[in-house]
């Protein structure tokens, strides 16, 4: 059995002044009138970052009784396994219609944290925190500083990865920095300094927002009000909370998650038209194109360079603006495969990339420290 996506939604974004109940509630009503399902139709649900039991707690909110859940919490790429075991449960027959959902009010609560306390025994609290990081962006800092220092590149093509997303962003009515007017590269280089070398441009917004998107066999997607969009393949690699234990800070999970999935879709990385990468920061994104397959090892500034990734270039990257300049809810990695499906189905108007026929959506999360990869088609991809 194969399976789809059937619908998918954001919330209100940006600063909403609702609860995250709230912008998940909205995201589903959306996502499932997408699909021309109801509640009832529901019977699997995965969601993080609402609570401690945070599929109990949404699936209560919206009258649910799932016979599925599942609610990893592995920061921005968790949505991203989440598509992975939504598959799985359905093709086992353990549910047939999979809510997939987030929501976050951080800008409204006034709150960048998503972290807990810091265990006295971990290496963190021996090795990083003394030194009071700010988290998490002092740890991107470093992998950015490493970067710099072993590939002998400026902050020049960090820069144009800010750029190119604030281009996207001001094609997007619903994005963040929608209203800021074009970004250059000498602006964000001239930004304040953050934590060397990230300053404020080369770091994600702080916004309200959530998604939604719904699952189900791609028979049954077919019959259903929108094109299914096909999970094709899917992989994530988990490799430490720690920094100060990595053992190279610019070789991340992504390597085995991107492998994975492209593997189980029979597909290369010149196979994909448009990619939705996390970028939490712009070091992320250079990481990532790295690691997935895009580009070799240390060839990122040159890759990003020219307007590639921007609108108009041959790599669509980041079509909405990504977290940089359109939304970036404390979690990012749902919106990211709202995006895709949205690009896939030929939704996104001035943003549009023409005849998208795969799209990748990669999510990292914590300290570079889950990776969750997965591929999507239209029926005209599929083998």
């Amino acid at each position: 059995m194969s399976v789809a996506i059937a619908g998918a939604a954001e919330s209100d974004l940006g600063l909403t002044g609702k609860s995250i109940l709230q912008l998940q509630a909205q995201a589903v009503g959306r996502a499932l009138a997408d699909a021309g399902l109801a509640l009832g139709d529901v019977d699997g649900l995965a969601t993080a970052g609402a609570g401690r039991f945070s599929a109990a707690q949404v699936a209560d909110y919206l009258g649910l009784r799932p016979v599925w859940t599942d609610s990893t919490f592995a920061g921005g790429s968790a949505f991203e396994m989440y598509v992975a075991r939504a598959v799985q449960a359905i093709e086992a027959g353990q549910c047939t219609t999979v809510l997939i959902t987030y929501g976050s009010d951080q800008r409204s609560a006034r709150s960048r944290s998503l972290g807990g306390a810091v265990d006295p025994w971990t290496p963190e609290a021996q090795f990083e925190t003394p030194y009071a990081p700010l988290y998490p962006l002092s740890y991107y800092a470093m992998a950015a500083q490493r970067y710099l220092h072993v590939h002998g590149r400026g902050r020049e093509f960090l820069a144009e990865i800010a750029v190119a997303a604030r281009a996207w962003a001001l094609l997007n009515p619903a994005a963040f920095r929608h209203e800021a007017g074009p970004l250059t590269v000498e602006e964000v280089l001239a930004a304040p300094m953050i934590s060397s070398p990230i300053g404020a441009l080369d770091a994600c917004l702080v916004t309200d927002g959530g998604g939604a998107i719904v699952l189900t066999s791609a028979d049954r997607a077919r019959d259903l009000r929108r094109p299914p969009v096909h999970v094709l393949g899917y992989g994530e690699c988990t490799t430490g909370s720690s920094m100060s234990q990595s053992p190279d800070l610019l070789r991340t999970g992504a390597l085995v998650s991107g492998r994975a999935a492209f593997a189980r879709a029979g597909l290369r990385p010149d196979d994909v038209d448009v990619a939705q990468i996390y970028d939490s920061f712009t070091i992320t994104v250079a990481l990532s194109l790295e690691d997935l397959g895009f580009c070799g090892r240390g060839e990122a500034p040159d890759f990003v360079s020219g307007g590639r990734i921007a609108p108009g270039g041959s790599f669509p990257l980041n079509t909405t603006g990504g977290g940089l300049s359109s939304c970036h809810p404390g979690m990012l990695g749902l919106l990211l495969l709202v995006e895709a499906v949205r690009q896939l189905r030929g939704d996104c108007g001035a943003r549009q990339v023409p005849d998208a026929k795969i799209a990748l959506a990669h999510g990292t999360g914590g300290i570079l420290s889950s990776h969750a990869t997965v591929l999507l088609g239209t029926e005209e991809a599929l083998p």
